[in-house]
């Protein structure tokens, strides 16, 4: 599907084309762990440990890249509070708040179909 840029930085957008800046952002909406810190972001700011509770099996290092990442791209802003100990907030940004409401019908459609997919043999 190819669109015009509305910003006028680029002739047209086409997630297909191998060259469109649009893949580095689906890339980055696609990967597992971005979609859920958007989802766990929707109920509003968090601390990291908060968020690494609640998005189980995520080592720091890998959640602390992602959240880098989507800050980078605008999906989420990091708030810094000048206490002792430090205190840091994760907040969606008003893009990534568009950004969870496709991914949220995404997770609830893989929880709703789980159990009808069909899941490769161990080793294959």
């Amino acid at each position: 599907m190819t669109t015009t840029c509305p910003s006028g930085q680029h002739a047209h957008h086409d997630v297909y084309a191998a060259q469109c800046p649009c893949r580095a952002l689906l890339d980055l909406l696609a990967n597992k762990w971005s979609a859920l810190a958007i989802g766990a972001l929707e109920d509003g700011p968090q601390r990291f440990g908060e968020l690494q509770r609640r998005l189980q099996g995520v080592s720091p290092k890998v959640l602390t890249q992602t959240l880098r990442r989507l800050e980078d791209f605008g999906i989420l802003d990091r708030t810094v509070y000048p206490a002792v100990p430090l205190h840091v907030e994760y907040a969606l940004t008003p893009l990534g708040q568009s950004a969870a409401l496709p991914l949220n019908a995404l997770r609830s459609w893989v929880e709703d179909n789980i159990d009808q997919a069909s899941r490769p043999e161990p080793g294959r």
